[in-house]
C-alpha cells in the first residue's frame, strides 16, 4: 500500500492555503487500537481473566506490528542514535521483562531462555550501569528473537489462562507483574516508534497498519489565555482501580497562583520565528547544559526538520513529508526553553515552561476527568493517526491539546511524592531518575496508551532527549519548580540512620528516639520546658520529638551531613535513601516528618553543627540535654561531663544513653570512663559516670537498658542495649 500523498501544497510557514486531508480509508480499514488500561475492580475472576488477556494480546502483538516497519534485518542491528542500543535489543527487552518479572512473583519458576533474559534485560538508557558497548554483545537473529518472543507469548498467555487468581487484584497480588509487563510492552511501542523515527529511512518502511493520515493547513496564531488560581491534590493509593507506577502513589498537594498559559502547543509555525531569529546561534537564550548540548549536536533546528531545495521538509515515523507548519513542534527541553527565553525578551513578559502543578492545574481548568482512562477527544492512544495532527484540532476547554497529541515539557525534575515506596519486583524503574536530570513529560502523544493516557502518570525523560514532544509556554506566576530535591541518598552511614531514626521498626523494638523521650517524659512536669538540647542529634529523630513537650529545640552534631538532613526534614522535604539489601542489591526508602505527626513542631527545632566536646558560649541555658549514644565516641568524655553542668540551669534534666561501646579509634583509652580494671578492681562506665557527675548532679532512677536495632543488610542488623541514666543538677 502507497503512503497517502495529498499533503499542505504550499511550503512557507505563513500560507493561506486552504486544508487538505488526504484519503483516510486506507487508515481506517487497517487501523491499530489501543484498548486502554483496564479498570481492575473485576466482578468476579473469569472476567479479570477475559480482560487482562485481551489487553495482553493487544499490546503484545501492536508491539511486534511495529517492528514490520524495519525494512530489513540490518535494520534491527544498527543504532539509530549512539546513545541507545539497536532496535534488536527492543525488540527482545519486553519479552525478557515478562519472563524476569513473572520470576520474582513467582508465577513461573524457571527461566524461559537465560541467555535472551541476561541480554535484553538492561540498557533502556545511558546510565551508568548500562553497557552500550556495541563489543559486549552478540545479538540473536532476529528469527530467533522472534521465536522467544512467541514462546513469552504463549508462556503469559498460560498463565492467564491457567494460574491461580486471586481478587482483589492490586500492588501486593503476584499478578501485578502481569500488568507490569504489559504497561512496560505499551512504553516501549512509544519509545521504539521514536527510534524508528530517528534511523535512516533506507532501514524503514512504510507499513498499511502505521500509514500516516496527514491533515495540515496554516497555524492558529497562539495566545495567552487565563487560568484561574487554585489547588492540586494528587493522592493516589493502591486501592486505586488503575495500574501505576511507584512515582504516581503518595501524597502531593500544591496552591497555584493563577497564570497564563498558550492556548495552542508551540506549531512547527511559530518555532520557525525563532529559528529563523537565529535562536539556535544566540548563547544567551541557552542554558549552560543546554550549551553543551548544542556544542555537541550543532544543531541548526530542530532535529525533526530537514531543510531541501524546495523548502522545509519534516520526518515523521516512516517517511519525510513536506512541513505541516500547523503541527506541533518535537523538540527536547532545551530547545523548548531557549524558546521560552527568547520569547521572553521578543514580549517583554516572563515566558517559561510550565511545572508538573501547573499542569494539573490546567487540566482540571478545562474539565478533562482523571477517572477516564482515555479522554473523549485527543490525539491520543492511536485514536486517531499514527502521527501528529495540527495544535487547533483537538479542544479541550478554551484550550488545545491538554492531553494528546505530544508531550509536554515541564520545568519540574522529577522527584517522589510523600509516602513514595518503590514495588518489590522493579526498584528501578523510577530511582534512577531522580537524580535532577529527568524532566516531566505531560499529556501524552499520539502513540501513548495504557498508564500513559492517565491523568496519574508521571513520565520523565533525560532533557536532551527526544520523544513525540513539544511544549506550551506560561506566563504571569513564578511557581516553584519542584517541591522537593529528587536526590535519592546513597550515602550509607546517613542512610542507616535516616532508616533508624525514621524508617521501619526490626524485631518487635520500639524507635529509640521516641523510646528516650518516652522515657524522660514524667521528669518534664518537674521542671521548667522552655530549652532542650540534643547532643550528637544525627538525623535529628530525637530533637523532633523533643519540640512535643520544649518550646525551642536546638540539634548538635559534629557532623554537617547529617545535620544537612534534620534541616531538609524540618522544611518539609522528603528524603529519599537507599539501604543494602545484599551484595550491590539495595532498597530504596523515603521519610519524612509528616509520616509520624512530627511536622506540626518542626518549627520549633533548630540545627547547628558543633563539637560536643567544645560548644561556643551561646549553647547555654537549656532545662533538658540529652546525649544519646555519644559519649563513647566523643575524644574527650571526660572534659565533656566535666563540663556539661555549664549548658544546664539549676533543675534542668540530663539524659545520658550509651552502650559502652569504648573503641580506641574514637575514644583513646586514657579517656575512656570505665570498661577496663584498675587496681585489680572492675572499673565501668557508670562508675565513672558518677564521679564526674557527683558534683553537680544527683541520679534520679536507677539505670534502664533501652534497646535498639540498627540494620545493616536484609539480613544483618546490630541488636544493642544501652544503658540510660537521668541527673537533676542540683548545684
Amino acid at each position: 500500500m502507497q503512503p497517502d500523498s495529498t499533503l499542505f501544497k504550499s511550503n512557507q510557514p505563513n500560507s493561506k492555503s486552504p486544508t487538505y486531508l488526504a484519503d483516510d480509508s486506507p487508515w481506517q480499514q487497517g487501523k491499530i487500537r489501543l484498548l486502554p488500561t483496564p479498570n481492575l475492580n473485576f466482578e468476579d475472576i473469569s472476567t479479570a481473566r477475559h480482560v487482562i488477556r485481551e489487553y495482553f494480546l493487544n499490546t503484545f502483538d501492536t508491539y511486534e506490528f511495529l517492528f514490520d516497519c524495519l525494512r530489513n534485518e540490518e535494520a534491527f542491528y544498527v543504532k539509530p542514535i549512539s546513545l541507545r542500543h539497536p532496535l534488536i535489543f527492543y525488540f527482545g527487552h519486553t519479552a525478557t521483562f515478562f519472563v524476569n518479572k513473572l520470576l520474582l512473583s513467582k508465577l513461573i519458576p524457571e527461566q524461559l531462555n537465560p541467555y535472551m533474559e541476561s541480554i535484553f534485560a538492561i540498557g533502556v538508557d545511558e546510565m551508568s550501569w548500562d553497557d552500550l558497548d556495541d563489543q559486549n554483545y552478540d545479538w540473536p537473529e532476529v528469527s530467533e528473537v522472534k521465536a522467544y518472543r512467541h514462546r513469552v507469548r504463549a508462556l503469559v498467555l498460560k498463565i492467564i489462562e491457567n494460574a491461580p487468581l486471586e481478587l482483589p487484584l492490586n500492588w501486593q497480588n503476584p499478578w501485578w507483574s502481569i500488568l507490569m509487563g504489559i504497561e512496560h510492552e505499551r512504553i516501549h511501542l512509544e519509545t521504539s516508534s521514536v527510534l524508528i523515527r530517528q534511523h535512516q529511512l533506507q532501514y524503514v518502511q512504510n507499513h498499511p497498519l502505521w500509514h500516516a493520515r496527514i491533515l495540515t493547513g496554516p497555524a492558529p496564531e497562539n495566545q495567552l489565555l487565563p487560568v484561574p488560581a487554585g489547588t492540586v491534590r494528587l493522592n493516589k493509593n493502591f486501592t486505586d482501580p488503575y495500574y501505576g507506577w511507584d512515582n504516581e502513589y503518595g501524597l502531593h498537594e500544591a496552591e497555584i497562583n493563577a497564570f497564563q498559559a498558550s492556548q495552542f502547543l508551540v506549531s512547527n509555525q511559530e518555532f520557525f520565528n525563532f529559528v529563523e531569529a537565529d535562536g539556535y546561534q544566540q548563547s544567551e537564550y541557552w542554558s549552560e547544559e543546554g550549551k553543551a548540548w548544542l556544542e555537541f549536536i550543532e544543531a541548526q533546528h530542530p532535529s525533526f526538520w530537514i531543510k531541501k531545495e524546495d523548502g522545509w521538509h519534516l520526518r515523521i515515523m516512516l517517511e519525510e513529508i513536506p512541513m505541516p507548519w500547523d503541527w506541533p513542534v518535537e523538540v527536547n527541553y532545551h530547545e523548548a526553553k531557549a524558546f521560552c527565553n527568547w520569547k521572553s525578551l521578543q514580549t517583554g513578559e516572563s515566558i517559561r515552561l510550565p511545572n508538573e502543578d501547573e499542569w494539573y492545574r490546567l487540566y482540571d481548568h478545562v474539565g478533562l476527568d482523571p477517572k477516564r482512562p482515555l479522554p473523549l477527544e485527543a490525539n491520543i492512544a492511536l485514536q486517531h493517526a499514527p502521527n501528529p495532527c495540527p495544535v487547533h484540532q483537538f479542544q479541550q476547554g478554551e484550550f488545545y491539546d491538554v492531553q494528546g497529541n505530544v508531550w509536554q515539557w515541564t520545568e519540574t525534575a522529577i522527584y517522589p511524592f510523600e509516602g513514595f515506596q518503590v514495588h518489590p519486583i522493579y526498584d528501578d524503574f523510577s530511582t534512577p531518575t531522580f537524580d535532577d536530570r529527568h524532566n516531566l513529560i505531560k499529556g501524552g502523544s499520539w502513540i501513548s496508551g495504557g498508564n500513559e493516557a492517565l491523568h496519574s502518570s508521571r513520565y520523565a525523560f533525560r532533557r536532551h532527549f527526544f520523544q513525540h514532544a513539544g511544549f506550551r509556554y506560561v506566563a504571569g506566576s513564578d511557581e516553584p519548580v519542584s517541591p522537593y530535591h529528587s536526590h535519592y541518598q546513597t550515602d550509607e552511614l546517613i542512610s542507616q540512620y535516616l532508616e533508624f531514626q525514621y524508617g521501619q521498626e526490626y524485631f518487635g523494638v520500639p524507635n529509640f528516639a521516641r523510646s528516650l523521650i518516652i522515657l524522660a517524659e514524667p521528669y518534664f512536669v518537674k521542671t521548667a520546658r522552655k530549652k532542650a538540647l540534643d547532643l550528637g542529634c544525627a538525623t535529628g529523630r530525637a530533637s523532633f520529638e523533643l519540640a512535643q513537650h520544649f518550646e525551642q529545640v536546638t540539634g548538635l552534631d559534629f557532623s554537617a551531613r547529617f545535620i544537612q538532613q534534620g534541616i531538609a526534614l524540618a522544611q518539609g522535604e522528603t528524603l529519599g535513601y537507599t539501604i543494602p539489601v545484599e551484595g550491590e542489591l539495595v532498597e530504596y526508602k523515603s521519610c519524612s516528618l509528616q509520616e509520624t505527626g512530627l511536622d506540626q513542631v518542626a518549627h520549633k527545632v533548630e540545627f547547628y553543627q558543633a563539637d560536643a566536646c567544645n560548644l561556643k558560649l551561646q549553647f547555654k541555658e537549656y532545662d533538658f540535654i540529652l546525649a544519646a549514644n555519644l559519649i563513647d565516641r566523643l575524644h574527650h568524655p571526660k572534659a565533656f561531663l566535666h563540663e556539661i553542668h555549664q549548658r544546664l540551669n539549676i533543675g534542668g534534666i540530663l539524659m545520658l544513653a550509651s552502650p559502652y561501646t569504648w573503641l580506641d579509634e574514637h575514644t583513646a583509652r586514657s579517656e575512656w570512663l570505665g570498661g577496663f580494671q584498675r587496681a585489680g578492681e572492675n572499673c565501668t562506665t557508670l562508675d565513672g559516670i558518677q564521679k564526674l557527675l557527683s558534683p553537680h548532679f544527683e541520679m534520679l532512677a536507677e539505670p534502664i537498658d533501652i534497646p535498639f536495632v540498627i540494620r545493616e543488610t536484609a539480613r544483618k542488623y546490630q541488636h544493642t542495649l544501652s544503658q540510660v541514666t537521668l541527673w537533676k543538677r542540683i548545684r
